[in-house]
């Protein structure tokens, strides 16, 4: 019997295990710190060994295949011993696509590929296909194709996760846009992490499809130094694209093999340029699948966004409350700053992963009335910004940040909780963090 060690007791380690017992392994799940309750249930009823607070190295080495948490990077001792001895190390995204027949689409990108993985399963639902959404998203695809195995997944895919995977092959492959993030995984080098981003596309065939961004610039620059097999599908809002989609009078063309497709933007549920690019992809995969035209326009306009992710809570005073606690890096925060239609009050701050805020320079002198800083060490946002927003305040807390925005924002303004950093300094994740500043909204 083949030995499968797992690395890391979370949703996608618990799922891995879920599967490799169904398919005839040995399994050993292995964690450095604890494994939740509900996950050490789960293991003890499908009778699979565990460990929680160290790894047995002796148990680990003698497996067949590793499956490993994305947290863990690629430099840790143990990983790099185990590749030493020529012992696969896999993601459990790879793990999950050797046991199912499902048609795949993986989604990437540095941001918007939870929007984008929701907004075409909707579509993909709405059009009738039996479609499953996994990956760094809800449910354990592993788990899901042991369970309920499905004819469709929508993946959406982390860099981490790519790291992991060796001959994962999704038929329609979709980069939402690449910008410089968790560099401190990748030697500090963006190239690095750019080659992590394409592995979605290294395995595709001529039979396969990419869609990506064509306005961005370091995904058309790698594509031309790194030509892919699949069919390229691009879209843009800045530009006509002959095969693939564009805006064009405020509404969005999707031409893909003289099939021709026309949405207005003003009906999107979603605001904001990034929403529309969003959309974009999303479409032009239901439209390689052949979902009807309407479904797809019905669709986009009643979906419900992503929790944390531009999420509007409260007007209080006519003062708007913005959860957008998602936005863990500059070039979210970005698209937040970029969709704001009034005075702003910006909420900012936690565990920078060495940010260069001078991008968002020309939003903050147009829209920005006061920061306030939510973080350990706010100083690099204060050397930023200082000389140019009037009003700059530390705080250490959700609630002494909430309280002190409402008594800068004035009728009409909005504050806006866009923290363009990681959580970890002050919160659990960024859940915790949007979370708490809702309720610190919902006690004003």
């Amino acid at each position: 019997m083949k030995v499968l060690a797992i690395l890391g007791g979370g949703e996608s380690g618990i799922g891995a295990a879920i599967l490799g017992k169904k398919e005839g392994y040995e399994v050993f799940v292995s964690d450095r710190g604890p494994i939740k309750e509900k996950y050490k249930n789960v293991l003890k009823n499908i009778e699979v060994d565990w460990e929680e607070g160290q790894h047995s190295e002796d148990k680990i080495t003698n497996a067949d295949l590793i499956v490993k948490s994305p947290g863990i990077p690629d430099k840790a001792p143990l990983i790099v011993k185990l590749k030493e001895m020529k012992i696969p190390v896999i993601s459990e995204i790879e793990f999950a696509a050797l046991y199912t027949k499902a048609m795949l689409i993986g989604i990437t990108g540095s941001n918007g590929k939870t929007t984008t993985t929701m907004l075409t399963t909707h579509i993909l639902k709405n059009g009738g296909l039996n479609v499953g959404m996994a990956g760094n998203i809800g449910d354990s695809f592993a788990q899901m194709v042991a369970e309920n195995d499905k004819d469709s997944y929508v993946l959406e895919i982390s860099s981490f996760q790519l790291d992991g995977i060796h001959q994962f092959n999704p038929h329609i492959a979709i980069i939402t846009n690449i910008t410089p993030d968790h560099l401190d995984r990748y030697d500090y080098k963006f190239e690095n992490y750019i080659a992590s981003k394409f592995k979605v596309a290294m395995n595709q065939t001529a039979d396969d499809y990419l869609i990506y961004d064509a306005d961005d610039e370091v995904i058309e620059a790698w594509l031309e130094k790194h030509p892919v097999k699949s069919k390229l599908l691009p879209f843009s809002i800045e530009k006509k694209i002959e095969n693939g989609a564009y805006l064009e009078n405020d509404k969005i063309i999707i031409n893909i093999d003289k099939q021709h497709i026309e949405m207005s933007t003003d009906t999107l549920a979603l605001e904001g340029k990034h929403n529309t690019k969003n959309a974009m992809a999303a479409s032009t995969v239901a439209q390689l699948l052949k979902i009807r035209k309407a479904t797809i326009r019905e669709s986009l306009e009643n979906f419900q966004g992503a929790t944390h992710r531009l999420e509007k809570v409260l007007k209080i005073q006519n003062v708007q409350y913005v959860n957008d606690s998602k936005a863990t890096n500059v070039n979210a925060t970005f698209y937040a700053l970029d969709s704001m239609k009034t005075p702003t009050v910006w909420i900012v701050g936690g565990q920078d992963k060495g940010n260069d805020y001078l991008s968002l320079m020309p939003l903050v002198r147009e829209k920005v009335k006061a920061i306030i800083c939510l973080g350990l060490d706010n100083a690099k946002i204060i050397e930023t910004f200082g000389g140019v927003v009037d009003f700059v305040v530390e705080t250490t807390s959700m609630k002494d940040a909430v309280n002190m925005s409402k008594e800068v924002a004035e009728r009409g303004d909005t504050v806006l909780l866009s923290p363009a950093c990681a959580s970890f300094d002050l919160f659990t994740n960024y859940e915790d963090r949007g979370d708490q500043f809702k309720k610190a909204v919902q006690e004003l």
